[in-house]
């Protein structure tokens, strides 16, 4: 069994229509357990819909379950 290790991440997301949310955490989820995320820039653009800047803390591997030794 490995153990759980946290990473950062920085994705850039280009929302579709509807709620945001949904949309974010599904993205951070293919790339482990998003322990917390801010978007830290939103970039305007003329030719299409503004693109994210999140930076996130995922954790990624296996958790050892409660009383189980690491």
């Amino acid at each position: 069994m490995s153990e759980a290790e946290l990473h950062p991440l920085l994705l850039q997301l280009e929302p579709e229509p509807g709620p945001l949310t949904p949309q974010i955490q599904r993205a951070l989820r293919a790339h482990g357990q998003p322990l917390r995320w801010a978007i830290t820039a939103v970039e305007r653009r003329a030719d299409g819909p503004a693109r994210l800047q999140i930076e996130a803390v995922i954790l990624r591997g296996e958790r050892p379950q409660p009383g189980e030794q690491p």
